[in-house]
């Protein structure tokens, strides 16, 4: 195979860079004493020398003021030059970036296949730090104990699976019951100036110590593993200035969900939210991580805050106090942790702190936001339960110590005037670490006494592993939660449970009165003896004062695994839960010529293209997760959910239309609406419509971690130029491409026009223009069938050179 300049060239930056075989974070150089950190540490502090000396060539070209975020994103490009010379400074939102990732983290469920997928790859270990995380697959029911037992027997196939792949290729592996995903970065792996890409759309939780820190697909963190740039289009930067300082039942959950109700849920698409001004001070880590997760709910790339003092406190607290004082150095001398003076945003928004009330978001969205004063009023207007029927509280979210601490301040109140929750009480701690540390000083007994139900340190009813004894499935009822995502039926399977999302200790507090209307800052509970009172405001610590206990030390593992090539991966081909994966077909060279699946209605999150709950099980075995593509989205046409008709008029379930017309070797496409693929970074709804046949997704705006992950897998995600044109097609419409080819073959990167010709059953016809974002790689993973055999390929030319050199 004859290997192209452009390919031959990135091929020698990969050599050169991140040669194969090799393991560490985007390049090393000896660096000043000042940053230098014992063995044990290196491969959890980013190289800040070699960062430095990127971030001067960077400065010297683009010759302004940098914003934090840009400062550690453009100090990862690959190739300074290539990534920035002669684009007069227009980066921001235009330019595509080449960067090298420092580690790379996978919770249980998306690790499957993002290992699968790598496994392809032939690689003998990962070129970078790497850890697995078993959170997502243990249903919340009885409590810890017993919840964790069942767990492992349910799905012993799957944690084998990933403990053996773990050991092979030299990645930490934390089992089930050590905690969730971000709670355990953030304890362990994020830290300032760090940029890292994780397989959970809640990955931005690390910003709040500092890190740039990337939601994506498993074909994402492939990039990753294996030592290929990962490619981003730069993001414009939204500045989010806080003042003041939060005061009484205020917590940093208000602050993203105030701010989710300004920007919407696509408001910060294409953007890295950036906080800054003299509120950060005031900020706890552990609450920046909170205003940083949730920062997925508005679309955003990512958020980060600067260097603050309340950072190192946590770096120390956590056992990794020469990471602190090396993040101290490069801050102190080179200011790499914070904006420069100047530096401008691409927009403003300020948030007085001190005036900020509480807020409750919901039911069905995390953007419907409204403040506390006002939700008595309403949940009157519209009509929503006015009886609360649960009440949980954790989540990678909203799980650390200072959270479980002011909630316990809570509990300990209504202990003293003798009353107990109206309803049931769930807590999820987020780390075997918080588990151990809050029993320790006292808290997990006064949760206990009150009634509470303490689940296991995993993801649990957040992201729907929740088996509910009461008797609410089809019924409407309300609860409240401090999780981050509440779309309907996700935490319970029942689409009529209103899920409100809220701090904490708004939910603790809420608990003990049962009514949806009550208001602790100014509404009266009852005591045992029939007295009025009102509950005071929250108290906690930032950090345990004696220290955090690390709990069961089996959780624990090796800080720098070494691979064991002579490991064995087994997957049973009779399992019907994990499958190897066959790569799928190239680019046949000639125009898309497919017929109208589907027209979806109004929101399509990735929970409607690619549901979770019981279907995780699924998550390692593509066909049989296949079954369950677009099964929550709404027909347009018609109003059905799960509901699509062949030419015939012969109505079928989603994925069953969709196989048949695979079958019949009829390539389909979907059209949807605003934020197609809004949510989790779910890379089965772009592998599972790609496995059954689809070639196009038209809608009229995309998430962006679902739009990157359909380029991904080879199918052509556009967005009409005309909106309108959206009530020009209906099911069944053949859809024809006319200048596909022309894009490709002249390799018409950034974005552009496609021509698309539509004709409906009816025979009339419809030219309209169809706009895409592919990157020049981005084409070549479409002409390829995947970005995974894109990488098959270069692998095979890349040992060519090797051999040529």
């Amino acid at each position: 195979m004859a290997i192209s300049s452009r390919n031959l060239h990135m091929l020698r930056l990969s050599l050169r860079l991140r040669p194969i075989g090799t393991r560490g974070f985007a390049s090393h150089s000896s660096e000043p004493i000042s940053f230098s950190v014992p063995p044990e540490f290196k491969t959890r502090t980013p190289p800040y020398a070699a960062l430095l000396t990127r971030l001067e060539k960077v400065r010297e070209i683009l010759n302004r003021p940098l914003t934090l975020a840009e400062k550690v994103l453009y100090s990862h490009v690959v190739d300074v030059e290539e990534a920035f010379a002669g684009k007069n400074g227009h980066i921001r939102g235009e330019t595509y970036l080449k960067l090298n990732p420092d580690r790379v983290a996978m919770q249980d469920a998306s690790a499957q296949m993002a290992l699968l997928q790598f496994m392809t790859c032939g690689m003998d270990s990962t070129a970078v730090p790497a850890s697995i995380h078993c959170d997502h697959l243990i249903v919340g029911h009885e409590g810890a104990k017993k919840d964790l037992q069942a767990s492992i027997a349910v799905n012993s196939e799957v944690f084998d699976f990933l403990r053996s792949c773990a050991l092979k290729y030299g990645i930490q592996f934390w089992g089930p019951g050590s905690g969730i995903i971000h709670q355990i970065v953030l304890e362990n792996f994020s830290v300032p100036g760090l940029m890292m890409l994780g397989t959970d759309s809640h990955t931005p939780n690390a910003g709040g110590l500092g890190a740039i820190a990337i939601g994506v697909g498993g074909a994402d963190a492939v990039d990753a593993l294996t030592g290929t740039p990962w490619e981003l289009k730069a993001p414009r930067i939204l500045g989010v200035k806080l003042t003041g300082q939060l005061n009484g039942w205020s917590a940093p959950k208000d602050v993203i969900t105030h701010l989710a109700g300004k920007l919407t849920v696509r408001g910060g698409t294409g953007y890295i939210i950036e906080y800054f001004g003299d509120g950060v001070q005031s900020l706890s880590c552990t609450g920046m991580a909170t205003i940083c997760n949730m920062g997925a709910e508005v679309g955003a790339t990512t958020s980060t805050f600067p260097y603050t003092d309340s950072m190192k406190r946590y770096l120390v607290a956590t056992r990794r106090e020469p990471i602190a004082d090396a993040a101290s150095a490069v801050n102190n001398i080179h200011g790499y942790l914070r904006a420069d003076v100047g530096a401008e945003y691409d927009e403003v928004i300020e948030i007085n702190l001190s005036e900020l009330e509480p807020h409750i978001n919901g039911p069905f969205t995390p953007d419907l936001s409204t403040p506390l004063s006002q939700f008595a009023e309403a949940v009157e207007k519209n009509g929503w339960p006015s009886k609360l029927s649960a009440g949980l509280i954790g989540s990678c979210t909203n799980s650390s110590y200072q959270d479980m601490s002011r909630v316990a301040s809570i509990v300990r109140q209504a202990k003293e005037k003798g009353i107990k929750p109206k309803v049931p009480f769930f807590i999820t701690p987020g780390s075997e670490q918080i588990r151990a540390t809050i029993e320790n000083d006292g808290f997990t007994d006064s949760f206990l006494d009150a009634g509470a139900k303490v689940l296991a340190n995993a993801c649990g009813p957040c992201i729907g592993q929740w088996a509910r004894d009461d008797e609410t499935m089809g019924k409407q009822n309300a609860i409240l939660t401090s999780f981050n995502r509440n779309f309907r039926a996700r935490n319970d399977g029942n689409p009529a449970t209103m899920n409100f999302l809220t701090s904490p200790e708004i939910v603790t507090a809420m608990i003990y009165s049962g009514d949806m209307k009550f208001n602790p800052l100014k509404d009266k509970l009852i005591d045992a003896d029939g007295n009025e009172y009102l509950l005071e405001p929250p108290q906690g610590d930032e950090l345990p004062q004696s220290g955090f206990k690390q709990g069961d030390l089996g959780y624990l593992p090796a800080i720098d695994p070494l691979p064991v090539p002579t490991a064995e991966v087994v997957v049973s081909p009779a399992s019907d839960r994990l499958a190897l994966l066959e790569p799928f077909e190239p680019f046949e060279g000639k125009e898309l010529k497919m017929n109208v699946l589907l027209k979806v209605k109004g929101k399509c999150t990735t929970d409607h293209i690619s549901a979770a709950g019981a279907w995780l099980k699924y998550k390692g075995h593509l066909e049989n997760i296949s079954n369950n593509t677009l099964i929550g989205a709404m027909n347009e046409e018609t109003g059905e959910v799960n509901k699509a008709y062949d030419f015939d008029g012969t109505g079928y379930g989603i994925p069953e239309l969709m196989i048949k017309w695979k079958s019949e070797g009829r390539p389909w496409a979907v059209l949807a609406e605003h934020n197609y693929g809004e949510g989790s970074a779910r890379e089965h709804a772009a592998l599972s419509p790609r496995f059954l046949g689809g070639r196009m997704i038209l809608c009229k705006s995309f998430a962006r971690i679902h739009e990157t992950n359909l380029k991904k897998q080879g199918i052509l995600p556009l967005t009409f130029a005309n909106e309108a044109d959206y009530d020009l097609v209906n099911g069944c419409a053949t859809i024809e491409t006319l200048d596909l080819l022309q894009m490709l073959n002249n390799n018409e990167a950034g974005s552009g026009v496609i021509t698309l010709k539509v004709t409906n059953q009816d025979g009339s016809e419809h030219i309209i223009k169809a706009k895409h974002t592919m990157s020049k790689d981005q084409i070549e993973f479409f002409n390829a069938g995947s970005a995974i055999n894109h990488i098959g390929n270069l692998r095979r030319q890349r040992q060519g050179l090797e051999q040529h050199i």
